[in-house]
């Protein structure tokens, strides 16, 4: 028995035509003794009852398997009316009763059409959460090598689960190379969000199997064929050899990154400048290099983060430069969600990710000439 209800359920999570029926076949025995229970003592079970299995019809049905229940109940409710009708006549309470469950029923087939993945809601809202799920597991930094930390945070405007900012990660079989690349979709609201899957499944497809000019190419002319409303993107890549440190940088018209001095404490301006991916057929960027030692990271961010309507763009760098060195002048633990906590709007999709290198402990030079001491253990007293 439990194995056939698992099946069920299973059958009816995928929206196969047997789960259907088995989900119709429950609210039509559900109706029938929702009607014996008025039949019996309509006060008990009166015709408003049978609002019941048309909303739990309304969660788990299609349209059509929903309209032969609206039919079922509906005849439902007539024999429990007409049966109670005979008895104690009509009254004007029964007669609102019945303009309720028609204008309810009404309401249900209506918002049952409207659904346009042909699923019934919470079933076409699970298949879209499943697919941000996994678009989102692209851009999980897999755990890298000792010596290094990848951190992010993001929030999104309104507090929604879909955003316009997202990241997608790629790091080499033998986990030598390091390959992020930070995304902001223009616009706001359902169409960032639904854009920003299709790119993230376009550029979580494609980092790691093309060289970085070559996957900024591609996903320039992946925007340029969707003919969005507002179709561009900024976008900035990084690629880091871990055992080295040696890393470079690609913007297309994202904010700059920046580089954690560890000898001077403060956060450095990377100069990659480029244009925003869909806009232009041949879009221009340039690359920047450089070597992360010890003690030092690389911060990206949104504009989001650094944007407001009190705020300009620069005036927004600046502030992020002193915040965000007075956090990691403690360390970089929790670094990205601090720094957000510290920003003022959200209006935007704000996002931060920071990739450190740990400090090298140095250990006290010997001198190769004279031996070193060991410390005279101690005797205890007599």
């Amino acid at each position: 028995m439990a194995a056939y209800v698992d099946e069920r359920i299973v059958g009816w999570r995928t929206g196969t035509t047997e789960g259907q029926v088995a989900v119709v076949a429950a609210l039509f025995a559900l109706s029938t003794a929702i009607l014996v229970g008025s039949l019996v003592s309509y006060t008990t079970f009166p015709a408003a009852t049978f609002v019941i299995p048309l909303l739990l019809g309304n969660l788990a049905l299609r349209y059509r398997p929903l309209l032969s229940l609206v039919v079922f109940v509906g005849v439902c409710v007539t024999a429990s009316v007409t049966h109670e009708t005979l008895d104690r006549g009509m009254t004007s309470g029964r007669i609102s009763t019945l303009v309720v469950m028609v204008i309810v029923a009404l309401i249900v087939l209506y918002e049952s059409s409207r659904h346009r993945s042909g699923l019934p809601g919470p079933l076409g809202e699970a298949m879209l959460v499943e697919l941000r799920d996994r678009l989102q597991a692209q851009g999980v930094v897999p755990p890298l090598p000792n010596g290094w930390t990848s951190q992010s945070a993001m929030l999104t405007s309104g507090g929604t689960k879909f955003a316009g900012d997202f990241l997608v990660a790629d790091l080499s079989d033998d986990e030598t190379r390091l390959e992020m690349v930070l995304v902001d979709v223009c616009g706001k609201g359902v169409a960032a969000g639904t854009q920003s899957l299709q790119f993230a499944g376009a550029l979580g497809g494609l980092i790691g199997a093309l060289p970085p000019l070559g996957l900024f190419a591609a996903g320039n002319d992946f925007l340029l064929r969707q003919n969005w409303h507002e179709g561009f993107a900024t976008a900035v890549h990084v690629l880091v050899d871990l055992p080295s440190g040696d890393y470079t940088i690609i913007n297309a018209g994202h904010p700059p990154a920046l580089r954690w001095d560890a000898a001077d404490s403060a956060w450095s301006v990377d100069g990659a400048r480029g244009i925003a991916l869909g806009i232009t057929r041949r879009p221009d960027f340039h690359r920047t290099s450089g070597t992360l030692g010890p003690g030092e990271a690389l911060m990206f961010y949104t504009d989001g983060v650094v944007e407001s309507r009190t705020q300009d763009f620069t005036e927004g760098i600046e502030w992020l430069r002193e915040a965000a060195a007075a956090i990691v002048r403690t360390g970089f633990d929790q670094a990205p969600r601090r720094i957000l906590k510290l920003v003022a709007s959200s209006g935007d999709d704000r996002a931060v990710l920071i990739l450190s290198r740990a400090a090298v402990a140095t250990l006290p030079e010997e001198n190769p000439e004279k031996p070193a001491t060991r410390p005279r253990p101690v005797l205890p007293a007599s």
